[in-house]
């Protein structure tokens, strides 16, 4: 079999990608730093686009592979919108992010990667966020008719609605969610980590301690001794009912 042969690394270092890249985007970028192994780079909104294009064109960063969200109620701008591109010539991956709130739409990015159309979607309909440009703007996971954005915090665990299909009408209906009981949560803490609550069976190790048992401290407290081996070793000619009836089936 032929050996193939290729110009991308096997194994792509971030050695000096940082410094490289936040150097040609210049006033675009906000933020950069490397994590878990990882070159994120955080770039102004209304520049996302120009900035990807940069990475693309002029740095081999050729794929769009996923759009994220990411949801901080307690911020202003409480939403992140994360690109993840790959180099298919030097192997490697950057991720690119912006902040963005409800009413502060992100510029679409479907001018660079068509693809991006139907993540743009994903990020609308899970988060709300809004994106410029882009002219099929609609939900792509959730129903028709579905209110809210699920992956935001705030969102209910149990949602607002539930559908089923009515055997009555004969079709699917919408109706408001109805528990049958109050909802649960459970903590799944690793009581080898060390759980900040008594697990079942802890409390035993608060017991007061019983009494101390009484023991014997001799042989005369048992019952034992030369005079009660004397008398189990005297004969008895009383025969046991067993014997007796035994003794009745041979002299039959």
């Amino acid at each position: 079999m032929s050996k193939v042969l290729h110009s991308a690394p096997r194994f792509a270092s971030n050695e000096g990608v940082l410094d490289t890249l936040t150097g040609a985007l210049g006033d675009m970028v906000v933020e950069a730093r490397e994590a878990n192994g990882e070159i994120i780079i955080e770039v102004k909104r209304d520049q996302i686009e120009h900035a990807l294009r940069m990475l693309r064109d002029d740095h081999d960063y050729q794929q769009l592979m996923e759009m994220a969200g990411v949801d901080y109620p307690s911020r202003a701008e409480r939403f992140e919108v994360v690109y993840m591109l790959l180099s298919l010539t030097k192997n490697h991956r950057v991720m690119v992010k912006v902040i963005a709130a409800e009413d502060t739409p992100v510029p679409t990015v479907t001018t660079l990667w068509p693809v991006a159309g139907w993540l743009e979607r994903e990020v609308f309909d899970m988060y709300g966020v809004m994106f410029d440009g882009n002219t099929d703007l609609r939900r792509i996971l959730t129903d028709y008719g579905f209110e809210g954005h699920p992956f935001r915090k705030d969102f209910p665990l149990t949602g607002y609605t539930e559908l089923r299909y009515s055997e009555e009408e004969k079709r699917v209906v919408y109706e408001p969610v109805e528990l049958a009981q109050d909802f649960r949560t459970f903590d799944f803490t690793s009581p080898w980590e060390g759980a900040d609550y008594v697990l079942p069976g802890d409390e035993k190790a608060e017991a007061p301690e019983v009494d101390k048992p009484k023991t014997t401290e001799s042989a005369k407290q048992t019952g034992a001794g030369k005079k009660t081996d004397d008398e189990a070793a005297d004969e008895t000619d009383a025969d046991p009912p067993a014997m007796d009836d035994k003794d009745k089936e041979d002299g039959e």
